[in-house]
């Protein structure tokens, strides 16, 4: 059995029983960054056998995971924050394992793009989501293609290149363009900056950029 279980995005408390409970059960949890997830695991006092598994080493160890669960053993895999295989790890231990014939089970929980985008007061009836666009090769052409994109759209975006991105997108989809920019979901610093992506950029020109970063723009 492979459980998919999310984490929170920031308060500690936005976490199902359920995750709880399989946390608590699984033979192995398989985590992004086991000293991240450490904590999070000792704030709830679960003790359970814990290995690295990211971007770096899924390749080489995917096989031997998928030959453990074969042989009987449950895993569950967390990220560092939010759903797993969400602009995460997970999407090729899932494939593997379902190759496999091995369960695999998802649970409902913390995402961040998810309140970003209810909470940006732009239409979330339909929306596509980009996750990290690329930085340098394959970026204009990504943003020339959106440009006449009706959906709403989501991006997640690091600090230190926030301005950057909106002024991109300030040039592909017109200064005019509504956008909401949310960070630190759940934290003490929560922030939801809306207005036009020119109105956006100019916040955040004047301050010091820091935590996780969604990006909601309104559809052509």
């Amino acid at each position: 059995m492979l459980y998919i279980v999310p984490t929170p995005i920031g308060n500690l408390q936005d976490i199902t029983l359920r995750a709880l409970e399989i946390l608590r059960t699984v033979d192995l949890i398989l985590a992004e960054d086991t000293r991240t997830s450490s904590k999070l695991l000792n704030h709830y006092q679960i003790s359970k056998p814990i290995s690295p598994y990211h971007q770096h080493n899924e390749h080489k160890i995917v096989q031997h995971l998928v030959d453990q669960m074969s042989a009987g053993k449950n895993m569950a895999v967390i990220t560092d924050a939010g759903t797993p295989g969400i602009s995460d790890p997970a999407f090729l231990l899932v494939r593997a394992a379902i190759a496999a014939d091995i369960r695999v089970e998802c649970l409902p929980g913390a995402t961040a793009f998810v309140p970003a985008l209810v909470a940006s007061g732009i239409p979330a009836s339909r929306f596509v989501f980009e996750g990290f666009i690329p930085q340098k090769k394959g970026r204009q052409t990504l943003l020339k293609s959106l440009a006449t994109e009706e959906r709403t759209m989501i991006f997640y975006e690091s600090p230190m290149r926030l301005v950057k991105t909106l002024t991109d997108f300030a040039a592909a989809f017109g200064a005019e363009r509504r956008c909401s920019v949310s960070r630190e979901i759940t934290k003490i610093y929560e922030e939801h900056a809306r207005g036009t992506i020119a109105e956006v950029i100019a916040h955040f020109q004047q301050k010091d950029v820091k935590g996780e970063i969604v990006i909601v723009v309104e559809g052509n």
